[in-house]
């Protein structure tokens, strides 16, 4: 793409060349069960992870991308349980956030969902099979996924960002979710 662009004092940009993905909007949503302050994530395999030098099996947040005119909240919950088969109760907004704002236009809709999780460790295996996936889920306590997230383990910024939401906001959610 080539353009322009109106500086801050008025006058235009120099002539740029710029490459930009366009790939529109995804969702995100963070499992939690306030009862037992665990978590839900899963882990799959990324190429681009690969190929960025990174360990390929991610630990992730449940997420997709939008449907044509489909309700970001709608497309979370969906996302929820085709990936993990956990269905949130109760969802709340974290907010809407680029990824990379320097070369691609998608926006994230990132939520939290309360759910009701068995003890920690793995919940089991689920994925579309037309898809190829297999993603494995695995319940945290929360202590231990903010310790991993420290640790630098969970290495993607949808997981972090929420994670890091959920660190500031549990002790809310555990008084509000907890009818």
């Amino acid at each position: 793409m080539r353009f322009r662009y109106r500086r801050s004092d008025g006058t235009p940009s120099a002539l740029l060349t710029w490459e930009m993905w366009r790939r529109g909007q995804g969702v995100v949503l963070l499992p939690y069960d306030p009862r037992t302050r665990r978590v839900a994530l899963i882990e799959q395999f990324r190429l681009p992870a690969l190929a960025a030098g990174e360990e390929p099996v991610m630990r992730e947040c449940p997420a997709g991308l939008l449907g044509e005119g489909e309700d970001p909240e709608r497309a979370a919950r969906r996302e929820a349980e085709e990936e993990t088969g956990l269905v949130p109760d109760r969802v709340e907004p974290i907010g809407q956030f680029m990824l990379m704002q320097g070369g691609c236009d998608e926006r994230m809709h990132f939520y939290c969902g309360r759910v009701s999780l068995p003890e920690a460790g793995l919940l089991g295996l689920r994925g579309l099979e037309a898809e190829g996936e297999e993603t494995r889920i695995l319940v945290l306590p929360l202590d231990e996924a903010l310790a991993q997230l420290a640790r630098n383990e969970i290495r993607n910024v949808t997981a972090a960002m929420s994670l890091l939401w959920l660190q500031v906001n549990a002790p809310r959610l555990d008084t509000e979710w907890m009818d």
